[in-house]
């Protein structure tokens, strides 16, 4: 049994040579996958507003829930948060939750460079037309959209919009033909 030396705290020899405790991870398959992303978010309203109307997503439910479970959970100590579950139009599921004190817990700075900073990527037909609804919703384009130089995607037009609470999305308009 390979776990047995492992939970015992030996080490053992990865296929490369090398020993280690860690390795044994490697061997069983942990994540399965990608279930939603979700964010943390000032306004439910607004940030319902930005994907629905801005990115054309579609509002599935919204909650609430709290208490001793979220703290347990999360390890935030806020004893309330609202949920609004969102979709992509192929299914994709975006979480947006706003917790009660959410304010206190500090904001994104407004730079995709930020240490932490986060996005998410989405396909589209007209990279142009995305980044004018996202204008007419009241939200901005980050730069203008520029093709990928080189490797497996060259070719892809791609730019960053912002949303709401700075969140950082990048729109990818694969190459015609």
């Amino acid at each position: 049994m390979l776990l047995l030396p492992v939970l015992a705290g030996a080490q053992i020899d990865t296929p490369e040579g090398r020993h280690t405790k860690d390795a044994a991870m490697t061997y069983t398959p942990n994540v399965i996958a990608a279930d939603h992303t979700g964010f943390a978010v000032s306004s439910l309203d607004e940030a319902i507003r930005f994907w629905t109307e801005a990115l054309g997503f579609t509002l599935e439910r919204q909650s609430e829930m709290g208490g001793d479970f979220l703290r347990q959970v999360t390890g935030v100590n806020d004893p309330k948060v609202k949920t609004a579950i969102v979709t992509a139009p192929d299914g994709y599921v975006v979480e947006l939750l706003h917790y009660s004190q959410g304010h206190r817990n500090g904001v994104l700075p407004d730079s995709a460079g930020s240490i932490g900073a986060a996005h998410l990527a989405f396909t589209v037909k007209d990279i142009h037309a995305a980044i004018a609804r996202v204008e007419a919703a009241g939200w901005k384009a980050k730069g203008s959209p520029q093709p990928i130089p080189g490797g497996p995607k060259k070719g892809t037009l791609v730019a960053y919009v912002s949303g709401p609470d700075h969140i950082t999305i990048e729109f990818m308009q694969p190459p015609a033909g």
